[in-house]
């Protein structure tokens, strides 16, 4: 478990943030505020409990800020799932594992409040990702504690203490973290595509969320 939701029985919503959602053009999306009523009113429109998406997804939203965009190639391609839900909604460990490493990435839109937790799977190390957390998530741990299968470990955090983003969660599975403590890039080039995704695998490969579509 990840989160506080049955995805057999719950609801959620596809959130699509590519160049192919209209209404993204017409939203002010470095204004935080405006960008989560969007999202907020489009899960009450549905009638959903959470939305949902984003893993290999061209998104467009990540010109509302500098951090994605200092480089002659912006990044645009998200290696993880987004979970968008109230702040204050625990995190639960999916796996057992260790405290691998955490700090808060406090620059406009990026992760905010970071914890990545390493496994082992299939005989292989795997880490997990968990960004946008309050700051108290933070609180407490120390690289090698040991964590349960099904232990809170966090919670949703508020913007802007969040990154600035609306409310969600970013889960990123990745095979190898690159010699990187408390962060790993959540977004990469269209260049970096392939090379990204071979050591980012799809996290609903774990979660398996039932009709989750990935974009092409």
């Amino acid at each position: 478990m990840l989160l506080p939701f049955d995805f057999q029985k719950d609801p959620y919503l596809f959130l699509d943030f590519s160049a192919g959602n209209p209404d993204l053009a017409t939203l002010n999306l470095t204004d935080t505020a405006v960008f989560t009523e969007y999202v907020f009113g489009q899960l009450k429109t549905a009638g959903a409990k959470m939305g949902v998406g984003g893993y290999n997804e061209h998104r467009t939203i990540y010109r509302r800020s500098k951090h994605f965009n200092s480089d002659e190639a912006p990044r645009q391609i998200h290696l993880g799932i987004d979970f968008w839900a109230e702040a204050g909604t625990p995190v639960f460990a999916p796996l057992e594992g260790v405290v691998h490493s955490f700090q808060d990435n406090a620059n406009f839109g990026d992760y905010g409040p970071t914890i990545i937790l390493e496994h082992e799977r299939n005989g292989k190390p795997l880490y997990s990702l968990y960004g946008h957390l309050t700051r108290q998530s933070l609180e407490g741990l120390r690289p090698g504690k040991k964590i349960s299968a099904g232990e809170k470990i966090a919670e949703i955090g508020p913007y802007p203490e969040n990154g600035d983003w609306p409310p969600h969660l970013h889960f990123q599975l990745m095979t190898d973290m690159l010699g990187l403590k408390g962060d790993f890039p959540g977004v990469c080039s269209l260049a970096d595509r392939e090379r990204f995704l071979a050591i980012c695998p799809n996290p609903n490969e774990l979660l398996d969320i039932p009709g989750l579509r990935q974009p092409a």
